[in-house]
């Protein structure tokens, strides 16, 4: 657990993974292999991130019940779920992604978990994210950039958070008092951000 992080937090982290195992988010040929803490494949190149990564990563996001979170590259669902759960009834997850055919499955998945605070759509071709009015309290990225995008900073609310793997390193980014921090946490693979 990183430095400041809520142990209160991180515990919900854990409770959303089991009561959302990761075998519901996955093709029915990968579901034996849903316990194994590593990547799996769905399809087109796009994989299941593995769990480690995942907690690590919603543990850094540190998502508030009733935030207004954004996952971008939610794959089969699974993070969008995750988030959902850990925002509760009272707050928001959009989840993108840019493949069609992985979007409508994602999407199904998590119809399946009745959280219809959350929902998943297709991203739009060459734009990242999704700007709202006053920004996204968190964002979710899971898939890597070459260099940090601005566009999607700039979509982060006043003291939000925002996690994304940076070729293959783990980035923090925190606004708070209209500045811009950003720290680094361990190195890990992922796709490439499309």
């Amino acid at each position: 657990m990183h430095e400041g992080a809520d142990p209160t937090r991180a515990a919900d982290v854990t409770d959303a993974m089991r009561v959302l195992a990761r075998e519901r988010f996955l093709p029915a040929e990968q579901r034996a292999r849903a316990h194994e803490d590593q990547p799996l494949p769905l399809w087109h190149g796009q994989t299941s991130s593995q769990p480690s990564t995942v907690a690590a990563m919603l543990r850094l996001l540190q998502v508030p019940v009733g935030a207004r979170v954004l996952d971008v590259g939610s794959g089969s669902g699974w993070t969008t779920a995750l988030l959902a759960r850990l925002v509760g009834p009272d707050g928001v997850v959009l989840g993108l992604e840019l493949d069609p055919e992985l979007a409508v499955w994602g999407a199904a998945n998590l119809a399946a978990c009745d959280l219809p605070w959350a929902r998943i759509e297709p991203a739009t071709p060459g734009a990242l994210g999704r700007p709202v009015d006053g920004g996204w309290d968190r964002i979710l990225v899971s898939a890597s950039p070459r260099s940090l995008p601005d566009v999607l900073v700039d979509q982060l609310a006043e003291g939000g958070r925002m996690v994304i793997p940076v070729r293959s390193t783990m980035h923090l980014v925190e606004r708070t008092a209209g500045q811009t921090r950003v720290t680094t946490h361990g190195s890990y693979t992922f796709v490439p951000l499309r």
